[in-house]
């Protein structure tokens, strides 16, 4: 008969204890109107800055990333810090009074720094490179938008928004902010020691911007104020650059399909290389019936920096529908592999053409054959090429026409 395990069993219960504790006192807060600290770094707010000058006829917006830091003295206030800001694609819709976004590429991002910072959290954890208080997990705190003239409060269409994200169970979300951003205002003269909702920040043109903070739970379903600190960016974690396959979706479809189109299967992930953040994006690649895989690592700056390839030779036990385990035990036994001679990547190149020369250095494929026609006198002969110097070399695929065959987002995202 199976006895319980006593330590796993207090664990279980500690922890249900603490979440009734936690929910208690969110409780009792929501009943006295009391709400969260929130706390901005210097970048989010010039981040809204900077896009509320780049659209000033027009709503615009962003989505807010950062942390919730709970206090557990008896009195004490989760506080919610706000580090970053993510813009919207080019598929946002802005108008006088109207704006929407929440696109596949803002979620893309979110999850890239949410990666990192798990990442960092588990590499630096009780060291000076991350503070206690903040090995926390990275979360969506809610968006904010601009709107027109003096309207500083969230319209009925955001609030009906925001209890809609809130009642869906799969957000996983129990409090939103909802910061309004409107611009136009004279500057304030004097100072105030009152406690109030909204910062002023300074545009170029004389002008404030003015950001009104609010609040919305779950379970108070009701807009309420919240009170703003900004400090400097040197006094809060630092976000991850955006990595290259977050930011242009359409070159890691080019890649992919470009090495699908030459033959190879192919499985891309991210995976931490070097120890440090950022995280690398991969791929692995294999031909049928080849007895080895090729690894291609590229950073977050590709194509300006190279990337790296490696050999690994195929193995038992690989389940390739499980990218990350099958790049884990490819990686434990990968060998470098040495750019070919007569070969320098340069950023207009791919990873189709690296595969290419490396297949050709190690005596797997031969030099490419190709024709290049040229129009001579007569319309309708063309020269093929055979006399060509060894100069004058094509690319047996062309990435324009990959991108002309590209997929729109919906058949994108149902592919993937």
């Amino acid at each position: 008969m199976r006895t319980i395990d006593e330590p796993e069993f207090l664990k279980l219960m500690q922890m249900e204890f603490d979440h009734i504790r936690k929910r208690l006192r969110g409780m009792a807060m929501i009943s006295r109107g009391i709400v969260p600290n929130v706390v901005l770094s210097r970048r989010a707010v010039e981040r809204m800055l900077s896009a509320a000058n780049q659209f000033m006829a027009d709503e615009t917006g962003e989505a807010m990333v950062g942390f919730v830091v709970e206090d557990d003295t008896p009195e004490g206030l989760p506080t919610i810090y706000v580090l970053d800001t993510i813009s919207p694609d080019e598929t946002a819709i802005r108008r006088s009074h109207t704006f929407q976004q929440g696109d596949a590429q803002q979620d893309e991002i979110i999850w890239w720094l949410q990666e990192n910072w798990h990442f960092h959290r588990e590499r630096h954890r009780g060291t000076n490179d991350l503070p206690a208080r903040f090995d926390v997990p990275l979360r969506y705190l809610g968006d904010w938008h601009k709107q027109p003239g003096s309207m500083i409060q969230p319209s009925h269409g955001d609030h009906m928004t925001a209890l809609s994200w809130l009642d869906d169970e799969e957000s996983g979300m129990d409090f939103l902010l909802v910061p309004i951003v409107t611009v136009g205002h004279l500057p304030n003269i004097g100072e105030t020691d009152l406690s109030v909702n909204y910062i002023n920040v300074p545009m170029e043109n004389g002008q404030v911007m003015r950001v009104d903070w609010w609040y919305v739970h779950r379970d108070v379903r009701v807009f309420q104020p919240i009170h703003p600190k900004v400090v400097p960016d040197d006094q809060l974690p630092q976000m991850m650059k955006y990595s290259w396959h977050v930011v242009d979706p359409d070159r890691l479809y080019i890649e992919t399909a470009a090495l699908e189109s030459d033959g190879l299967l192919v499985r891309r992930l991210l995976y931490e290389c070097d120890g440090e953040v950022p995280l690398e994006y991969c791929f692995y690649t294999i031909r049928q019936g080849s007895s080895f895989f090729l690894l291609f690592v590229t950073q977050h700056d590709y194509p300006q920096s190279p990337p790296r390839a490696y050999k690994a030779p195929y193995i038992d036990d690989l389940d390739l529908m499980d990218p990350v385990d099958t790049f884990h035990k490819l990686w434990a036994v990968r060998e470098p592999i040495e750019a070919p001679l007569n070969w320098q990547w340069a950023g207009d190149k791919y990873l189709y053409q690296f595969v290419i020369a490396i297949e050709v250095d190690m005596g797997l494929r031969a030099p490419t054959s190709f024709t290049i026609p040229v129009q001579i006198e007569d319309d309708n002969a063309m020269y093929d090429g055979r006399d060509a110097r060894p100069g004058d070399s094509v690319s047996e695929l062309d990435p324009q026409s990959l991108a002309a065959g590209k997929p729109d987002d919906d058949q994108r995202a149902a592919g993937e």
